[in-house]
């Protein structure tokens, strides 16, 4: 509520020692600044506001309000500010509060000097109980303002105290519940931590879970850590309807027109009045125009009367219903008989907005846009699209072993299957990306790799180099970059797992360490990474399992999640079967392109008997 009796005023003329001697008002913080966020708060609350500088009064004075130095010089103190504030305040009470303060009550004006009034006071000052001690907040304070000259007397006497002019004034406290709301931020560490635009921290995350074993870490509890952890890229951008397909759309489209414009013909027929319709008798009807899809008739059916209609053709006046011509008998001289009981009133009619109305949401925020999706915008004229920018991932491979298509094979050797698997992953995603092969086992390349990487990426993905070996120098140095765990998932295969967010200049990317073996590659995309990605690109596409038949039994202890590959077919019943593709082993990648889909074995499940019913997840329609 706004009280146009006080005016207030932004102390911010201190010197932020604890803070390292900075501007505290002009720190980041919430998107903007310190001063920003509380002068968002306070502006509601009054009739105009000042600021209270000694500093960088440029800077301030871009917030469109006054900013007024001290009057008492050299003394850099809220009392001092107060005093200046009382001089030029142009109303009856000055409410003053601190710029390191964001948090304070949304009623602090209202509640102050309803306590200021009751007790007849000079100035009232809000109070908060902490572990049942009463804690006084001077510079949350409401003052007359004709009391400038008794403080000003007071400081030129050399009084420095917040409260020393209290003896000299009528004093009421107004006790508020919510103590965290007058918290004052002092230090770096404690900007950090409050500062509702910073990112979460894995540490907050992780700290949501009841029983967190990084050592023997759920499926579902992995998947959720990474859930909260990750967040949208905010870029936007218009493209062209065609442009469109597979992109999320960033913003929901609202229709502008009634889809269908016009109540319509659902089929070629004969338009009628429902009315004309004999529940035990043939009916007789006179033709007496035809209507055309795009082409209406301004012909008026009256009693007896039809009119021939195409498909998409506008309902004609006065009719309601169509009859399909295959139900009608055509005599001579225009005239069509029906039999009773054929259509019933309102059959057959397609109403205006039946479809899409016009204001109502076509397509919601965050859906992938498929090629039904161009259909439906193009039905609405919308010939540009809002979309969330492309993700761009980089990835790369880790191993001495490891070497490139087109590279001779030394003796020990592989070639490098993963990066092209993750490649068509991320391919199917619709991200842009970024290759950067292979990156040998060597702490300074795999820093410099990670470095180019964040720096140039939303995301990072990499295969190889997460788990306990003597060279996987992956681990040290991803932990130096940044807010990064190490796991072991309690599921086969894919037991190893990096993820986490590493920064380089200015610059951060969340990381996805993969393990090594290719089908482990696979499986821990697909069911870690992927949705994390797709909720970067602002978009909720869970995936999607599907029940089916097991041909034969599968064993498997509870206590861990299994992926098996599998080949889904129908059985002489019809119903889908799925069977598996044999050994499981991890580094057969083999199997994997015989598969055509993933038995999904849950944590708490044990050996699956023939005949029962199993999750599956398809490959095939995957983005």
């Amino acid at each position: 509520m706004q009280i146009e009796s006080i005016s207030g005023l932004l102390l911010a003329g201190g010197r932020g020692t604890r803070m390292g001697s900075v501007d505290k008002g002009l720190q980041p913080f919430g998107g903007s600044t310190m001063a920003a966020h509380v002068l968002e708060r306070l502006r509601p609350q009054v009739a105009n506001v000042a600021i209270n500088a000694n500093q960088n009064l440029d800077a301030y004075g871009a917030f469109g309000v006054p900013v007024w130095p001290d009057d008492t010089p050299g003394f850099a103190g809220p009392l001092a500010g107060l005093e200046t504030g009382l001089r030029r305040c142009t109303t009856p009470y000055l409410l003053t509060v601190p710029c390191d303060s964001p948090f304070l009550p949304a009623d602090l004006a209202a509640r102050l000097l309803a306590g200021l009034q009751a007790a007849d006071a000079d100035l009232a000052l809000a109070v908060t109980e902490e572990n049942g001690l009463r804690q006084p907040h001077p510079v949350f304070c409401l003052v007359k303002a004709d009391k400038a000259e008794i403080l000003s007397s007071y400081l030129a006497a050399g009084g420095r105290r917040m409260d020393g002019w209290y003896p000299q004034i009528k004093v009421a406290e107004v006790l508020f519940e919510d103590a965290a709301a007058f918290r004052n931020i002092n230090t770096r560490d404690e900007l950090q931590a409050l500062d509702p635009a910073r990112p979460p921290r894995l540490a907050d995350v992780v700290s949501c879970l009841s029983a967190y074993d990084p050592d023997a870490l759920p499926v579902r509890d992995a998947q959720k850590i990474i859930r909260d952890f990750v967040a949208p890229v905010r870029a936007t951008e218009q493209v062209a309807l065609r442009a469109a397909l597979g992109r999320v759309l960033a913003a929901d489209i609202v229709s502008p027109i009634n889809v269908p414009a016009h109540d319509n013909s659902a089929m070629d027929g004969y338009a009628l009045r429902g009315e004309d319709l004999l529940p035990d008798a043939e009916l007789r009807l006179r033709v007496i125009d035809t209507v055309y899809a795009g082409r209406a008739s301004s012909a008026v059916a009256g009693k007896g009367e039809c009119l021939r209609i195409m498909t998409g053709g506008v309902m004609p006046a006065g009719c309601d219903s169509v009859v399909p011509q295959e139900f009608v008998k055509v005599l001579a001289d225009d005239v069509i008989v029906m039999a009773p009981g054929t259509i019933r009133p309102g059959d057959n009619r397609r109403l205006a907005g039946e479809d899409l109305k016009a204001g109502s949401a076509a397509l919601m925020k965050g859906k992938i846009i498929r090629p039904a999706d161009l259909g439906l915008l193009a039905s609405l004229g919308v010939a540009e699209v809002p979309v969330q920018r492309r993700l761009r991932v980089a990835f790369f491979s880790t191993g001495d072993e490891l070497r490139s298509i087109g590279q001779p094979l030394d003796e020990g050797c592989v070639y490098d299957s993963n990066r092209y698997t993750i490649y068509g992953m991320l391919q199917r995603l619709g991200c842009d990306i970024i290759d950067m092969g292979v990156v040998r086992d060597d702490p300074a390349a795999l820093e410099a790799a990670l470095v180019d990487a964040c720096e140039n990426a939303d995301a990072i993905i990499t295969s190889g180099g997460v788990s306990v070996g003597a060279a996987d120098y992956t681990r040290q140095i991803m932990a130096r970059l940044g807010d990064v765990t190490f796991w072991k998932i309690g599921m086969r295969p894919g037991r190893p797992l990096a993820f986490g967010r590493i920064a380089s200049g200015g610059k951060s990317a969340f990381l996805f360490g993969l393990p090594g073996n290719p089908v482990a590659v696979m499986v821990s995309f697909y069911f870690f990474a992927r949705e994390a990605l797709l909720r970067m690109m602002g978009a909720e596409a869970p995936l999607p399992l599907l029940k089916a038949r097991s041909v034969a039994a599968i064993r498997k202890k509870p206590g861990r999640t299994e992926y098996q590959r599998g080949v889904l077919s129908h059985g002489a019943d019809g119903m889908p079967e799925v069977r598996i593709t044999g050994s499981q082993g991890s580094g057969i990648l083999r199997s994997m392109s015989e598969a055509n889909c993933m038995v999904v074995l849950h944590d708490e499940q044990g050996s699956v008997q023939a005949g029962e019913m199993v999750d599956v997840l398809m490959f095939e329609g995957l983005v």
